[in-house]
């Protein structure tokens, strides 16, 4: 669920009308957000962050000792050897590396370093696939389309499905009002920039370079000083120099094929991406021991980025530090370039409990949700094992209390909602030099009931494959990981606390802005972050562990107190 890079028409418009346009470099009204920044204390370095030097302080001045917490990660994969995660990354201890056998009898072979429910058991494995919209209007388009339904003579489950093909159709077909993406120009733009990386890679003399990188090169010719314009400036517009030009066209692929595939399912059903490769009954979500145990498939991108939010190595002189100290890394691979599927996040989730995660990120959502009661049983067996989930509210700048956000904590069909749930929004800093200015990202969903505390999702600096590779990011799915960091940082410290416990200390001590922020989404339109999260604030790791402090301390004091001498009466 990163957030998706903002090509904007102009900048179609710029490359391929104005081939010899350079672009203004090196003038900045503000500086620019550092390296890192959502650590920082907004009182000792004057940005926005979660304090978190002030929280290892305060743990130090309290002579506390960490126990090691395992975190689960449901996500694109991780590359595991990347420098600063393969030294945090969980190795189950009860498998035997590389043997074919299923050592530890919990029906996933050689389950290392965690599990792939999106890989077939012949090596294969899913990186595309289609969105939810998609599969399921065409699975009850015969059923629905052209036909006078009336939906008061529907039963339980009809109507449910009926109401749900409904808003895929909608998604789909739109309302009429949608201007659309200029697919001919789109594809246009990214030959240009494939083309532009060519002339660059053969005039910088080597293959991978970053926007930092091409930023500081000298070009010689007008050729590559052409190509240079072209990619620099959608390397500063998206805020990305960090980035390298390989993993940026990689992205930028990617999100055309994504266009290219909205126009498509118009008129022609979703290819199967899964079902050829995973091969299980996708409608048993009893047919659990399918997949394999690469957990590096694919682009794992996405899923590094967001393990070293959470847990990078600290203080080890290479790249960045993550927020808990003495975490282990679970990678559940579940979720491919596309909509991932209800089945495998239920069974990821699962699959999490049962090998002892305590707190489990899910940076990944969609629009709809056809199997919700699979992932609901999911996250209420979570909740009986006292364990904390946290999901990313999106990032299409929308209310999620009216547009569907799946997973989330709501059970269906009632108004029961899981107590072990957050669900994040991006917060940034207005101090930084974009055109927002707000301390809420212009890209996150937000809502007053359903997104329950906001976190820094703007430039996140974190790892990237390729073993020592770093860079920024956006997106809701950086801002869950500050959050399960900060609670994994608590249950480390404070492992007495419950999962419940945990999610009162980190949205309690959120703090709120001392201004109105702008409402995501719009030009102007300011509102108090209360106004559109229930928390109405911030989290602060400095917070969050002295609030964790006092409620560990009341619980000990609780245990300590001497029990009754009264015998049972009984009157």
């Amino acid at each position: 669920m990163m957030r998706s890079l903002t090509w904007g028409i102009l900048a179609y418009l710029m490359i391929l009308a104005a081939p010899c346009f350079t672009f203004a470099q090196g003038k900045s009204a503000k500086p620019d957000l550092p390296k890192g920044w959502h650590l920082l204390d907004k009182e000792k370095d004057g940005v926005y962050g979660i304090s978190v030097d002030r929280a290892y302080d305060f743990v130090k001045s309290k002579n506390l000792k960490s126990k090691t917490v395992l975190v689960a990660v449901i996500d694109s994969g991780v590359d595991t050897l990347q420098e600063d995660l393969k030294g945090i990354l969980w190795t189950n201890p009860k498998e035997i590396p590389g043997n074919g056998i299923d050592d530890d009898h919990n029906g996933y072979v050689d389950d290392i370093h965690g599990w792939n429910f999106i890989g077939g058991k012949d090596g294969q494995n899913v990186k595309d696939d289609s969105q939810e919209e998609g599969r399921v209007y065409y699975e009850f388009k015969d059923k629905f389309d052209n036909k006078n339904v009336n939906p008061a003579t529907l039963s339980p489950e009809d109507r449910d499905n009926y109401d749900m093909w409904v808003k895929a159709k909608k998604k789909i077909m739109g309302d009429g009002t949608e201007s659309g993406v200029d697919l001919i120009m789109l594809k246009r733009v990214v030959a240009a920039c494939v083309k532009s990386d060519s002339i660059l890679q053969k005039a910088m003399g080597k293959a991978e370079y970053t926007g930092n990188d091409l930023d500081t090169f000298q070009t010689v010719t007008p050729e590559s000083k052409t190509a240079k314009s072209v990619l620099l400036y959608l390397f500063k517009e998206n805020h990305i120099m960090d980035m390298t030009n390989t993993t940026f066209l990689s992205d930028f692929k990617e999100q055309a094929d994504r266009e290219e595939k909205k126009i498509e399912i118009k008129e022609t059903a979703p290819k199967e991406y899964r079902k050829d490769i995973v091969k299980d009954d996708e409608s048993d979500i009893n047919d659990k021991y399918y997949g394999n145990n690469d957990v590096m498939a694919g682009d794992p991108m996405h899923g590094t980025h967001v393990a070293g939010i959470i847990g990078a190595e600290r203080d080890n002189g290479k790249g960045m530090n993550g927020i808990a100290d003495n975490v282990r890394i679970m990678m559940i691979r579940a979720v491919p370039n596309g909509d991932e599927h209800d089945k495998d996040i239920a069974l990821a989730i699962r699959y999490a409990v049962d090998n002892g995660a305590k707190v489990i990120n899910m940076s990944f959502g969609k629009n709809l949700s056809p199997e919700k009661k699979w992932v609901d049983e999911a996250v209420k067996y979570a909740e009986s094992k006292n364990v904390l989930l946290i999901h990313a509210a999106g990032n299409d700048a929308a209310d999620v209390d009216t547009v569907g956000n799946f997973p989330n904590p709501v059970f269906k069909g009632t108004k029961e909602r899981a107590s072990n749930w957050i669900t994040v929004g991006a917060s940034s800093d207005p101090l930084a030099e974009t055109e927002f200015k707000s301390y809420t990202a212009s890209f996150s969903n937000y809502g007053k009931n359903e997104v329950d505390v906001f976190a820094p999702g703007t430039r996140i600096y974190s790892t990237l494959p390729g073993g020592n590779k770093y860079g920024n990011l956006d997106g809701t799915s950086m801002a869950a990981p500050v959050v399960t960091g900060v609670a994994a940082f608590i249950m480390e410290y404070y492992p007495n606390l419950t999962a419940e416990q945990v999610k009162y200390c980190i949205e309690k001590s959120a703090v709120r802005p001392d201004a109105k922020i702008k409402k995501p989404g719009s030009e102007n339109e300011t509102v108090n972050l209360s106004d559109i999260s229930k928390s109405g604030g911030i989290i602060n790791a400095y917070g969050a562990i002295k609030l964790a402090a006092s409620l560990s301390s009341n619980e000990k004091q609780k245990d300590q107190l001497p029990k009754s001498t009264l015998e049972n009466s009984k009157n």
